[in-house]
C-alpha cells in the first residue's frame, strides 16, 4: 500500500491487517496462522504479535496470540466521537418498549455491518448481539438500508467485490434480484428480511439521516418469527420503526423537506 502512496505507512497497515484477523472464527491464532491469513511473512505476523503483547492489546499462551480487551479503545474512540448515539438511545428504548422486540443502529463498514447501538428485548431469551458485531450487509434489514443509500457507483463496485452465500433457503444469492430489492427498499424507504441471514429470524430497517440528508446509520427491530409475523411487523412495527428513525434523524439536525 505504501509502495502506492508515500503518505501511508507500511508498517501501521501491515498491524492493522494482523489485527483485523481476529474473529469469532478465529480468536486465537499462532504465528503461522496469522502470517497465512493476512499474506505476511511469518517474521513481520511474529514481530507485530509481540508488538502487540508489548503493548498491552494481546497476550500469549502456548504459542497462540490472543487479544485483550485494551483493544476496544480503539472503537470505544470511534463511538465517543459519535455523540448522536446518546440522543437515540432514548428513542430506540422507547421503540423496544412499545414493540417488545429487541431495537439496534448500525453502519457500513465495507461489506458488513457494525453494531453501533443496541437495545435488548425485555424477554429471557434474545439474539446475542452487541455493541461492535458485525454481520455481512446484503441479507440483514439494516445492511440493506444501507446498501440502497449509496451512490450507483459505489453499489456496483460493492456488489462485485462480495459473495452473496445461501446462509439460508431463503438468503438472496442473485445480484440482479438484490439489487431489484434494494430498488424496492429505496423506494417504500425501509427494508424487511424474513430468513435470510438466520432462519426464523425477521426483522425491518429504517435509515437514520444526518443534517445534509445523508443515511449515516440504520435501526432496526428484529424478532422471532414465530411469535411475529411478517403482516404484523409490516404493519404494527414498521410504522413505529419509521417514526422513530425520523425522530433520531431530527435530533441530530436533519430537517425533511416539505
Amino acid at each position: 500500500m505504501s509502495r502506492q502512496d508515500p503518505d501511508v505507512i507500511d508498517s501501521v497497515e501491515k498491524a492493522f491487517r494482523v489485527l483485523e484477523t481476529f474473529s469469532a472464527e478465529h480468536p486465537s491464532l499462532t504465528v503461522s496462522e496469522a502470517a497465512e491469513l493476512t499474506g505476511l511473512s511469518r517474521a513481520t505476523a511474529r514481530r507485530i504479535l509481540l508488538t502487540c503483547v508489548r503493548l498491552g492489546f494481546a497476550e500469549v499462551d502456548d504459542r497462540r496470540f490472543r487479544l485483550l480487551p485494551r483493544v476496544l479503545r480503539l472503537g470505544y474512540g470511534y463511538l465517543a466521537s459519535l455523540p448522536i448515539w446518546d440522543r437515540a438511545q432514548p428513542h430506540m428504548r422507547r421503540l423496544a418498549d412499545e414493540v417488545r422486540e429487541s431495537c439496534s443502529a448500525a453502519t457500513l463498514d465495507g461489506g458488513e455491518i457494525v453494531y453501533v447501538a443496541r437495545v435488548p428485548a425485555n424477554r429471557s431469551m434474545s439474539i446475542v448481539l452487541n455493541v461492535g458485531s458485525r454481520l455481512p450487509a446484503y441479507p440483514t434489514s439494516m445492511g440493506r438500508v444501507l446498501l440502497a443509500a449509496l451512490p450507483p457507483d459505489a453499489l456496483r463496485e460493492h456488489l462485485a467485490a462480495i459473495r452473496l452465500e445461501p446462509l439460508t433457503p431463503h438468503t438472496i444469492t442473485d445480484p440482479g434480484e438484490l439489487e431489484k430489492e434494494l430498488d424496492r427498499v429505496r423506494e417504500r424507504g425501509y427494508a424487511l428480511v424474513d430468513g435470510e441471514r438466520e432462519e426464523g429470524v425477521r426483522s425491518a430497517a429504517a435509515p437514520v439521516r444526518d443534517g445534509t440528508g445523508a443515511v449515516i446509520a440504520a435501526i432496526n427491530v428484529s424478532a422471532n418469527a414465530g411469535r411475529v409475523s411478517v403482516d404484523e411487523l409490516r404493519e404494527h412495527q414498521v410504522p413505529l420503526l419509521l417514526r422513530t428513525a425520523d425522530a433520531i434523524s431530527r435530533d441530530i439536525g436533519f430537517v425533511p423537506a416539505p
